[in-house]
């Protein structure tokens, strides 16, 4: 995939508060920003969200006998 250079401005203490998290992540601040847009893009949450949806879909009618019909539409 090509990259594209981007110039952010920020204060210097949210500069020192992600150079100190990319370090203790082990990532170049590059990738660490890389990173954080994806998981507030969505990417992590939906992989997430479709592994939960594809749960509920294999035990839904455990769940049903074990708490009622009810539970299934609320």
């Amino acid at each position: 995939m090509a990259k594209t250079q981007l110039n952010v401005r920020v204060d210097e203490a949210t500069a020192e508060a992600a150079r100190q998290r990319a370090t203790q992540r082990g990532l170049s601040m590059n990738r660490y920003i890389e990173e954080l847009v994806r998981q507030d893009a969505g990417e992590v949450g939906q992989a997430f969200v479709e592994a939960a949806a594809d749960f509920m879909r294999q035990y839904e009618s455990l769940f049903a006998e074990e708490f009622g019909e009810e539970r299934k539409s609320s």
